[in-house]
């Protein structure tokens, strides 16, 4: 295999015409270079210099591998220039996936401060419901998820790095003019008989499951992924509902009112990212500003 430093050797002899002066050019010693060039000659397969006397004259292949030498150090020392910047955090880019209300809540404060600290640093963000987020990691498109879980799933991440950003309780969200509409704690039993408008899958999946504990099965009359469209629905008095929240911090629930729900259920929120990811600089620094973008 040819070597970057057996080339630029090879580059200081035909430019100066001696192994002497070659290391003088270098810095190094004529035995040193002398000793290069063998080793150049031998990965090479061939000759590349012929030596008459004082005379040092480039072989055919010694003339087609300084030709072709000046390219190769030029893009590696531009390779070594784009690493070394992407080390410093002068360069460098993440691809983020998060979750609709961890977008709206926690992202902009963490990416704020990261182009704060380290403007060559780029972020594109796109949303994602886990687990479809989590599947984007491990199949590449993705370099940071943003994710949530209920209890109960304590392995299923077991192969990524998991950074703890916070615990997120849900929350009753009721019709202004609804019946409960004065009380501050209300059980899910006490909503047994209202009509449901039920947001993510996941989400989905928990009410049901708190539900059904309490002894009831809950009707979902509307469905939907947008929390804002969950509030509207819910303030215009066609449902109850049970939102996260994080989900209602960047949203005026107009029409509606928060109450508290018990028993309690809570999820938690992650950043995830892969092992030999964590070790990018710029990743590091991103899942670092959403742990400090958190609200503790």
């Amino acid at each position: 295999m040819i070597e970057a430093r057996h080339l630029r050797v090879l580059r200081a002899v035909a430019a100066t015409g001696s192994f002497s002066a070659a290391a003088r050019t270098l810095g190094c010693t004529q035995p040193a270079v002398s000793q290069q060039m063998k080793a150049l000659e031998t990965s090479a397969g061939t000759p590349l210099l012929i030596r008459t006397g004082r005379e040092m004259r480039l072989t055919q292949a010694g003339e087609a591998l300084v030709r072709h030498a000046s390219g190769i150090l030029a893009g590696l020392t531009a390779a070594e220039e784009e690493v070394a910047a992407i080390a410093g955090l002068r360069a460098g880019r993440v691809r983020l996936v998060s979750f609709p209300s961890g977008s709206s809540a926690l992202v902009p404060t963490a990416l704020a401060a990261l182009r704060a600290a380290h403007p060559g640093t780029k972020v594109s963000l796109v949303d994602a419901e886990p687990p479809r987020s989590v599947e984007m990691l491990r199949e590449g498109d993705c370099d940071v998820a943003l994710a949530f879980r209920y209890g109960g799933a304590a392995t299923e991440w077991d192969d990524l790095i998991v950074r703890p950003l916070l615990t997120d309780r849900l929350v009753g969200l009721i019709p202004q003019n609804h019946r409960l509409a004065a009380a501050d704690t209300v059980t899910i039993g006490d909503l047994a008989d209202e009509p449901w408008i039920a947001g993510c899958p996941r989400c989905r999946r928990q009410l049901v499951e708190v539900c059904e504990e309490a002894g009831f099965t809950p009707r979902i009359d509307f469905a939907t992924d947008d929390y804002p469209a969950v509030i509207g629905l819910v303030g215009a008095g066609l449902g109850v509902a049970v939102l996260p929240e994080l989900a209602l911090e960047s949203v005026r629930p107009k029409g509606a009112r928060t109450v508290t729900v018990e028993p309690k259920v809570e999820r938690e929120i992650v950043a995830l990212t892969l092992p030999d990811l964590a070790q990018v600089p710029a990743v590091a620094a991103t899942l670092n500003q959403l742990v400090l973008a958190a609200p503790r």
